[in-house]
């Protein structure tokens, strides 16, 4: 069996009575943590520019578009609810051979389930495999050293997500996958050098394109195949070929990847979320930052060259280059002793004194902790003060890592925070129950309708 299928096969196969009651848990947990993200960043200008595209597509049987009482149509609405969700770059990561952010699969399950008039089991179990196929893809290749990025995998885990949703069959999956991974292939060079928005509008098309796909499917539409193993296929155009065993998925011998997932206490990309805390560390030592001469940062691989290695780091142009660069979260957390949506304000990431003091700071890759990787994503600060005192801090674990998880209640917090701007407190004591309880909602739009924006 072609690979394409073996995964359609799986997908169809798993049942909501499948999930072990921790996955159910962690699984909402995710869903309140992508939701905070998604409303908090309503207001930020790629969300702004999707909806009023998206707008113009009326379907009032389709997709609310997050924070609105407007419909648009699945693909679209998939489109605009995941950009809002990753924008802040706050939302869940996956490391392993390719780094990913499998939350952004949940505005789109969200999307396709309201179309579907589905439950809030049929939402959960949805999210759960989408999560399982690209984690399981992550752990098949790496394809970021390849030039391809890592939303390629988002391409086939939305398909599927949304073909079992529409409860289509084996072989409509199966055409799915094969239309969405040949026709919607995302260049790494989303993520190199001076970003744009479009870094956190990457997966969102890839959904855009994964839920397009399955709807087409459904109507009978055919792809190219094997798309997995064919002579101009993604083994020979983009992965290089790989062995995946299904039997080691979860709902078979496995146990369910979500529960792998990092959550993230910083809104910063997430090879730098431990340099955040040892900055702070560092800081508690510094006394005032004029006595600071140079600063080293000591990272993994994967850290180095996403988000240390290039010059543009040292002088950030956008919020999407600042939120991925390593001396500037560590220059900020050092300078204000935090890390929050405002550290990335154009004010601040072009301040002439921020900028000065990033011409101390230096990044290097550690062979040892790039052995620890991707288990653990550490990193080491060292401070030299005017003094002659080296103050030297190393984190493994950031807070939100399996090994060091953020609890329920810390979730609910940042949810709150993050949405407080636009949701009254009743407003969201109240999704944060609903989601609490997903389990019994009967149809997924009554949750989407309580999101709307003040």
């Amino acid at each position: 069996m072609k690979l394409a299928q073996a995964l359609a096969d799986y997908v169809q196969s798993v049942k909501y009575r499948d999930l072990p009651e921790d996955v159910i848990h962690e699984t909402k947990k995710r869903v309140i943590d992508s939701l905070g993200c998604g409303i908090g960043a309503y207001n930020s200008e790629p969300v702004k520019i999707s909806r009023t595209v998206a707008e113009n597509v009326r379907n009032e049987h389709g997709s609310t578009l997050f924070g609105t009482r407007r419909k648009t149509t699945p693909d679209l609405a998939a489109f605009v609810n995941g950009i809002m969700v990753r924008y802040f770059d706050y939302n869940d990561t996956y490391l392993s051979k390719e780094p990913a952010h499998p939350s952004d699969n949940v505005g789109p399950c969200f999307s396709v389930a309201e179309a579907e008039g589905a439950t809030g089991k049929d939402l959960l179990l949805s999210i759960v495999l989408a999560y399982e196929i690209q984690c399981r893809l992550c752990d098949a290749a790496d394809i970021r050293h390849r030039g391809w990025d890592h939303v390629c995998y988002g391409l086939a885990s939305t398909a599927f997500a949304a073909s079992k949703l529409m409860e289509l069959s084996v072989n409509e999956m199966t055409e799915a996958v094969n239309l969405a991974l040949n026709s919607h292939i995302a260049m790494r060079q989303v993520r190199a050098g001076e970003l744009s928005m479009w870094k956190g509008c990457s997966f969102a098309n890839a959904a855009r394109n994964g839920v397009f796909s399955a709807r087409l499917a459904r109507e009978g539409m055919t792809g190219p195949s094997p798309i997995f193993e064919g002579e101009m296929g993604f083994f020979k155009q983009v992965s290089g070929p790989f062995q995946i065993s299904i039997n080691d998925f979860g709902g078979r011998n496995g146990s369910f990847k979500i529960a792998e997932t990092y959550l993230k206490f910083f809104p910063a990309e997430i090879h730098s979320q431990t340099s955040i805390w040892a900055a702070l560390e560092a800081r508690k030592e510094t006394g005032n930052p004029e006595g600071i001469v140079s600063v080293e940062i000591a990272s993994h691989e994967a850290g180095y060259t996403i988000l240390g290695r290039d010059p543009e780091k040292w002088n950030p142009m956008t919020k999407e280059t600042a939120d991925h660069s390593l001396p500037y979260i560590v220059a900020m957390a050092m300078l204000e002793g935090r890390i929050d949506n405002s550290t990335y304000s154009e004010k601040k990431y072009r301040d002439p004194k921020i900028l000065d003091f990033l011409k101390k700071i230096t990044v290097i890759e550690d062979k040892e902790l790039s052995a620890k990787y991707p288990e653990a994503a550490a990193n080491r600060i060292t401070v030299k003060l005017a003094s002659g005192t080296v103050i030297t801090k190393q984190v493994d674990y950031h807070k939100g890592h399996p090994k060091n998880p953020m609890s329920d209640k810390e979730v609910e917090n940042k949810f709150e925070r993050l949405t407080r701007k636009y949701l009254t407190k009743n407003q969201s004591r109240r999704i944060l129950d609903t989601i609490w309880s997903l389990e019994k909602v009967n149809e997924v739009g009554k949750v989407v309708s309580l999101l709307t924006v003040r």
